[in-house]
């Protein structure tokens, strides 16, 4: 067996197939469904920031998208500088300018897992499962490195204590009050890291009693 046999796994009959639809196309049906759920994300936005204090009764708000900021990021800024916080644009640059590349990748990942029939489908699957994750973490450390970092030369430096500004719940700093939830673009990424388990499930279900017969065969000709 070739390497290139070996990653690929087992070629599919026809009538193998035919017989068994379900079986073998559960597996594609749900990464097909978790690239288009990951492609919708891109056009929403993945964390949404609720900002109350008494000087705004209508709020601010500042809407995280994948690439790019939207909201009252100016005000809010404005705000941040008096207690020595760094400006929002100043966070996660990179991420953002790579964000609707990361995703599409993942959609091509999955695209070449769908004609993958061994185990190796797990790597290419795993980013995206992961992604969700990974947004967060990064998005609490841009947080962290912001809150603990502040300006001592900021106006009201002395007022505020270094602090973590929490990435999901509510958070207060002096008379404000913050609610940071996810997005809608977050919770179809989550919803497309459900969807790989199940793809990942069927794929084992439906791939591996041929891997076993496979290897058996190969074990005899050996033998022989």
């Amino acid at each position: 067996m070739s390497v290139i046999d070996h990653i690929l796994g087992p070629r599919l009959e026809p009538d193998l197939v035919r017989k068994h639809a379900l079986r073998f196309g559960l597996p594609g049906f749900f990464l097909l469904a978790a690239r288009v759920l990951l492609l919708v994300s891109l056009f929403l936005p993945y964390w949404q920031l609720e900002l109350h204090a008494p000087q705004y009764p209508d709020n601010l708000y500042l809407i995280a998208y994948v690439n790019h900021l939207e909201g009252d990021v100016a005000e809010i800024d404005t705000l941040n500088h008096y207690i020595g916080m760094r400006p929002l644009e100043e966070a996660a640059r990179i991420e953002r300018s790579l964000g609707v590349y990361i995703l599409i990748g993942f959609v091509i990942l999955l695209e070449l897992a769908s004609y993958i029939h061994t185990r190796w489908a797990v790597l290419l699957v795993l980013p995206a499962l992961t992604f969700p994750g990974v947004f967060l973490l990064d998005l609490y450390l841009w947080m962290r490195h912001f809150g603990l970092n502040l300006d001592p030369e900021a106006p009201l430096s002395t007022a505020i204590d270094p602090f973590v500004p929490p990435v999901l719940g509510k958070g207060a700093v002096g008379q404000f009050e913050t609610i940071a939830m996810p997005g809608p673009g977050l919770w179809l990424s989550i919803a497309a890291s459900g969807v790989l388990i199940l793809a990942l499930y069927f794929h084992r279900r439906a791939y591996l009693p041929l891997l076993r017969r496979q290897k058996e065969q190969s074990q005899k000709e050996q033998g022989n």
